[in-house]
């Protein structure tokens, strides 16, 4: 028997790839990440390692090289096929070829090959890429390193190509990780923080302008690396020209200076303090099976469904009477609580949250697709402009198809959407939200949901903005070519992007100035901004590399629409794509190493790294072949075809139910018709579709029973704040009643006892449930601050007696001291 050293896969045979090295630099909301793959082959036969991995879905990949030994090989961008066949060639030729390509279906999945290592070789592959970080709803700026590629689901009949991948749970990853970043910025880096740990943050200079923070050492990848950035008076505007590469040809997007434009617009409090009474609302939540994995690292170890059903809660309680709503759910199938949107009230809120409380993670697979085209075909209501609210855990393989689906409507909708957990696709969140004119968020690790989605809730109840256009003011012989997309959002407080090419010359003295005009509740407004044209020193080509991915994501969204013009479009983004050296999905990165090398004999070892599935963390504890939305080629005599049985059952690993149907060949490029989609093992009903919707299930809000006392008592635990939520009505105020007694932490007695005298119970009770909630829930303040609005209107509304003594009443039974004031009465 062969003795073989190293690290091994579960199947015994050897991993390739021993440690990844990430080296971040963040230059205001900028990052630039370079990442270091060691391989080195211990068998006693050449090798081919495959890695099909994430990054995120905006990343702009700008550089790709190999150093064996002291032999440096920097890759070039070469179109796809043509790449595909420099490859294949080197290797049939005996050469050491490296191969990136970018998933033709989902911008955030990439696959490297790295072939004919020969034996006791090492490689080092070093990969980089530029990406901006996202504004988060406190003002930190988010960076995440994807650890994690769950399975993407591909519908039925879908014409996407998928690649074998290999996937472990996080404790069988047979590779290391270590990261170190530094962050620097004009204005004093605050804090760093993450959801991983890390080592102090150490300051560079007095000013602490600059500082640096590592990875702890020892990460488990058990989740993405995520850090969020704080600068002291973050998020000014600021414009930062980059000079064109003096190798490059003048009047090309390379040749000439570009500019990138970060705006963060202020609204009139007058507009910001308003909630509008109207729109109508579609929520639209996932309940496919892997909905019940947990969120990671909560602390309640809630499951990415209950969690879902607690923001169903507050979502519903904080919309404004007047507005219209409804839920919709799907998995490989969809279903609605209402045949159409219906008008908010008591009677309809009612009915709806029964329903939700039954949801249960039990739809089967995750397309998406469906329930979005009957929303849309759905006619809108006249003055109620649709607001559509999107969960989902992101595990689509048919990313492209959905967002262009959200496009296509974008006129007459925004789309608000939530990545739930570890691995959800960055390139199917951020484009849902960036083509529907919405906004994105992440819910990772020890994040709640709740903040986040109400957060969306009352940017969704913002008056939307139109008219929106940006105008230019330049010195004489310059002209500007737009390479962003029109701007069709703008929220307070959150960053807008714009890149621009300069043609022609000019001082360096320049000036030039932007003004983004647009129309809010009516009134036009306007933001300007001047800029110096000298460019900037130490960007090197950052924002050249970020304008050419933004109109690459551009022209390839045009070649999907435009199928009689497709070949010209692709043409263009090749082109592009060559001239930037960023990435697109009809170029890959390729490199070959010229120097020696004799024909091989016989077909390569194929070695697949494993990637870690988060599913796999929370269900099986095995390794498993996965289907991903990655490059269409599988190659060497690994690769396997045939069609595959929908699995059930647990208790086998997949690669114990795919064992006989493996196949060996030397190439094979799949068709729709060779396609594997492996959904993950279920647990008994967990993907039942036949359970109907309204089985038997304990109420999760309105479970009480009565104590001897006549005060209520869970009979469960209940998060106290949603226990009160629950009891508000739909116009926004709370009965006098035993429940509300009881989520007080007082008896019936108590609380009629303390009610002066004349006051009706209903605003007594209301009151005292936002005494309650400014008094001990100001930390979840974001959670409730709709609701708690809501409430004070219906109180002006009532014009209510007596407000003083029933706030110091109600601050002597709660014993809190919340002044009248507070409360906005």
């Amino acid at each position: 028997m062969m003795n073989r050293c190293g690290l091994l896969t579960v199947n015994k045979e050897p991993v390739p790839l021993k440690s990844i090295e990430v080296e971040l630099e963040v230059r205001d909301h900028v990052a630039t990440v370079v990442s270091t793959l060691n391989y080195e082959n211990k068998e006693d036969k050449p090798v081919e390692a495959v890695f099909v991995f994430p990054l995120p879905g905006d990343a702009a990949v700008c550089h790709f090289s190999a150093k064996l030994g002291q032999t440096q090989i920097v890759a070039e961008v070469k179109e796809k096929q043509e790449a595909r066949e420099e490859y294949d060639d080197a290797l049939s030729s005996g050469q050491q070829a490296f191969l990136l390509e970018e998933s033709q279906q989902s911008p955030d999945i990439f696959s490297l090959s790295v072939g004919s290592l020969p034996p006791g070789e090492s490689a080092s592959i070093r990969l980089e890429y530029v990406t901006e970080l996202a504004v988060q709803a406190d003002d930190g700026l988010r960076f995440s390193l994807p650890a994690v590629l769950n399975p993407r689901y591909q519908p039925q009949g879908s014409e996407v190509s998928s690649v074998q991948v290999t996937s472990v749970p996080a404790s069988l990853v047979p590779y290391s990780l270590s990261l170190s970043a530094r962050v620097s910025s004009a204005r004093p880096v605050s804090k760093v923080e993450s959801s991983c740990s890390l080592d102090p943050l150490q300051y560079l200079n007095t000013d602490q302008t600059q500082a640096t923070i590592k990875l702890s050492a020892g990460h488990k990848f058990d989740r993405d690396v995520e850090l969020l950035i704080y600068y002291k008076d973050a998020h000014q505007p600021t414009a930062v020209v980059e000079a064109g590469q003096a190798s490059a040809k003048q009047g090309s997007l390379m040749g000439d200076p570009v500019v990138m434009v970060s705006l963060y617009p202020e609204f009139p409090q007058s507009v910001m303090s308003t909630v509008a009474s109207r729109g109508e609302f579609v929520f639209l939540l996932d309940r496919s099976g892997s909905m019940t994995s947990l969120l990671t690292n909560s602390k309640q170890e809630k499951t990415r469904i209950s969690s879902a059903r607690d923001t169903l809660l507050l979502l519903l309680k904080s919309l404004p009477m007047g507005c219209y709503f409804n839920i919709y759910s799907f998995g490989s199938r969809f279903e609605r609580i209402f045949p159409k949107s219906v008008e908010y009230s008591q009677q309809t809120m009612e009915e709806a949250l029964k329903k939700v409380e039954e949801m249960d993670a039990n739809l089967g697979g995750t397309e998406i697709l469906m329930p979005l085209r009957h929303i849309y075909s759905q006619p809108c209501i006249p003055n109620q402009p649709r607001q559509l609210f999107v969960f989902t855990d992101g595990e689509v393989g048919n990313t492209k198809e959905v967002v262009d689906l959200v496009k296509k409507h974008s006129g007459s909708h925004r789309c608000f959407s939530f990545g739930i957990g570890e691995g959800a696709s960055s390139a199917l969140i951020n484009g849902l939200a960036k083509e529907g004119g919405g906004h994105a968020q992440f819910i990772t690790g020890t994040d709640r949901m709740q903040p986040k989605v109400m957060q969306s809730l009352r940017f969704a109840l913002q008056p939307a903005v139109v008219d929106v256009s940006v105008t230019w003011d330049l010195p004489k012989g310059v002209s500007v070519t737009a390479l962003s997309p029109p701007i069709t959002a703008l929220f307070q407080g959150q960053r807008s992007l714009i890149y621009a090419q300069l043609t022609g010359q000019s001082s360096e003295a320049a000036e030039g100035s932007v003004t983004v005009k647009y129309s809010l509740a009516g009134h036009p407004s306007q933001n300007q901004l001047n800029f110096s044209l000298k460019p900037a020193e130490d960007t090197g080509s950052t924002v050249h590399r970020l304008a050419a991915r933004t109109l690459i994501r551009s022209l390839e969204m045009e070649e999907r629409e435009k199928r009689e013009e497709k070949d010209g479009v692709k043409k263009k983004v090749v082109e592009l794509s060559v001239q930037s050296g960023v990435s697109s999905s009809f170029t890959a990165f390729i490199a070959v190493n010229k120097t020696g090398g004799e024909a091989i004999q016989g077909p390569l070892l194929r070695r697949n790294i494993p990637t870690v599935s988060m599913y796999l963390c929370a269900k099986l504890g095995s390794p498993m072949t996965m289907s991903c939305a990655a490059p269409a080629r599988v190659r060497g005599p690994r690769g396997c075809t045939g069609d595959l049985p929908r699995l059930r059952g647990e208790g086998y690993s997949l690669e114990q139910q795919l064992g006989s149907q493996r196949k060996s060949l030397r190439h094979f490029h799949m068709s729709p018709d060779d396609n594997w989609v492996v959904q993950p093992p279920l647990s008994p009903g967990e993907y039942s579709v036949e359970q109907p919707l309204g089985s038997p299930r304990k109420s999760r809000y309105s479970d009480m029973s009565l104590d001897d006392d006549g005060a209520t008592a869970s009979q469960s635990p209940q998060d106290p704040l949603l226990q009160l939520v629950s009891l508000q009505k739909a116009s926004g105020c709370w009965q006098l009643d035993p429940a509300l007694a009881a989520a007080l932490g007082k008896t019936s007695e108590e609380v009629e006892k303390s009610k002066p005298a004349l006051v009706n119970n209903e605003e007594w009770a209301t009151i005292l449930a936002l005494i309650w909630l400014h008094g001990f829930k100001m930390d979840a303040k974001e959670e409730w601050e709709l609701l708690a609005m809501k409430a004070v209107s219906w109180l002006r509304a009532q014009n209510a007696l007596r407000v003083t003594d029933c706030v110091d009443a109600g601050n002597a039974l709660l014993g809190s001291s919340v002044q009248k004031d507070a409360l906005g009465l």
